[in-house]
């Protein structure tokens, strides 16, 4: 049985701290606008770490008499929980950990509408803005701290693993820590979670006070994939795109374990980055790890990318199964160059801005039926172009397994429909994606998959 707490205060812990009483105010108003369904979505989410669900809606249907309220004090703001998860709370009191993450949740919804006049205004059409706005998102959420030289390993994986993965990412993780890297994720269990359970123990007997485990999540999809424990920098990007550049320019190099949709998605969006041309002279590692069971998965990454894309592509990035050694110690060597690569092209070292994004990486897509349906899936395109429509297309997938409004869609509307005239894409479109449905990398264990798309 899913037990609550009847009633709880609250109050910040972290950004939110110290706040005027005018944006105090503006933060309160929060609970009477369009955003507030989002925010209590959120809270709940972070409330129920550690869940093993990643279905958002069972997750409001198990919680519905959840609710909360925003007070305003003079020593600035109270929030009110109704019907909280009890799993939050010791002998009373909200983990601490759970607290800063759900502040960082009021922080990030806040940004979002713009309260306390924190959020510039950018063009959403200008590819420089958009970089700005992320930039001044992260900024906003305290993640660049120039003082610490750490490198930052971008891990990336599935959520949705078996256990002699997740131990392969967790003692992977704990190699990269006892070399001094910190590591950021997008913040859920599996493959998001073992790389800084393993730092963290790496770090602790390094005696590293303050190691780094950020998460970087968004909205639509933080109900499915609630932050880990262990995540101390939490950051809600305003959508997907937004998201993956943020990865992108925060890391000094970038792991990417066994996954599903999910991970194809991070995978696409990175050789749609690296194969523009603007790109060829940027130094990003990129390493695929994983243990030896995982090896058919990543021969399937390989045959797909070397078949659609080409060698251009498959140039970018190092397949290195069962070396968990071997690959922190070549990451600490990349990762390395990297930072000295920024310093001489007076580049910041915590925010990759010489980095080319497409602006087709860069545009939100809605994921709708007629998106999905239209999209241009052939390998007469570019490589970078390509995989751009790719990234869209296993980005409706993802939306359609575990987001919200993607599953409603899909009970709506019948599955997604990808078509192509291009055979040979379509093909290896097909076998890459039933071999995600046999290797049970579509849904956590124990959950039935039924498809959300057809291929014609």
């Amino acid at each position: 049985m899913n037990q609550t707490v009847p009633h709880a205060v609250v109050s910040p812990d972290g950004a939110l701290a110290v706040l005027s009483q005018a944006e105090a105010n503006e933060l309160c108003a929060l609970r009477d606008g369009e955003l507030y369904p989002l925010f209590r979505r959120c809270a709940l989410a972070v409330m129920t770490s550690g869940a093993e669900s990643d279905d958002p809606r069972a997750l409001l249907e198990t919680y519905a008499g959840f609710d909360l309220d925003l007070q305003q004090v003079d020593r600035g703001l109270r929030l009110h929980l109704r019907n909280a998860p009890a799993r939050a709370f010791v002998d009373g009191v909200m983990i601490r950990g759970i607290q800063q993450h759900l502040f960082a949740v009021l922080r990030d919804i806040a940004y979002l509408r713009g309260s306390g006049g924190l959020r510039p205004c950018f063009d959403p059409g200008e590819p420089a803005d958009i970089t700005d706005g992320v930039f001044h998102h992260l900024r906003q959420a305290g993640l660049f701290r120039p003082e610490i030289t750490r490198p930052l390993v971008v891990c990336w994986g599935g959520h949705s693993i078996n256990r002699t993965e997740y131990d392969y990412c967790k003692d992977v993780g704990y190699r990269l820590g006892v070399r001094g890297m910190d590591i950021c994720t997008g913040c859920g269990p599996g493959a998001m979670k073992g790389p800084m359970k393993g730092a963290a123990i790496a770090h602790a007997k390094q005696r590293v006070a303050d190691g780094r485990y950020i998460g970087v999540t968004e909205p639509s999809i933080i109900a499915a994939e609630a932050p880990n424990p262990i995540v101390n920098d939490l950051v809600i990007m305003p959508d997907i795109e937004k998201r993956l550049e943020a990865f992108m320019r925060l890391g000094h190099g970038i792991l990417l374990f066994p996954g599903g949709v999910g991970t194809a998605e991070e995978l696409f969006y990175l050789l749609g980055v690296l194969a523009h041309p603007d790109n060829a002279g940027i130094p990003v590692p990129v390493i695929l790890t994983g243990p030896p069971c995982s090896a058919e998965y990543f021969a399937l990454l390989e045959r797909f990318i070397s078949r659609v894309f080409g060698a251009s592509c498959a140039d970018r990035y190092e397949l290195m199964i069962d070396q968990p050694e071997e690959v922190a110690a070549r990451m600490k060597r990349a990762s390395e160059g990297v930072l000295a690569h920024r310093d001489r092209s007076d580049d910041a070292a915590y925010f990759n801005w010489l980095l080319k994004v497409p602006p087709a990486l860069q545009a939100p897509f809605g994921a709708s039926h007629d998106e999905m349906s239209s999209l241009v899936l052939s390998r007469d395109l570019p490589p970078h172009e390509l995989a751009a429509n790719l990234r869209r297309a296993f980005s409706g997938l993802v939306a359609g397994n575990v987001k919200e409004e993607g599953i409603r869609a899909v009970e709506r509307e019948g599955p997604y429909r990808l078509s192509c005239a291009d055979r040979v894409l379509m093909q290896e479109l097909d076998t890459l994606l039933r071999a995600f449905v046999a290797q049970g990398r579509m849904r956590l264990p124990g959950y039935e998959y039924t498809p959300c798309y057809t291929l014609d």
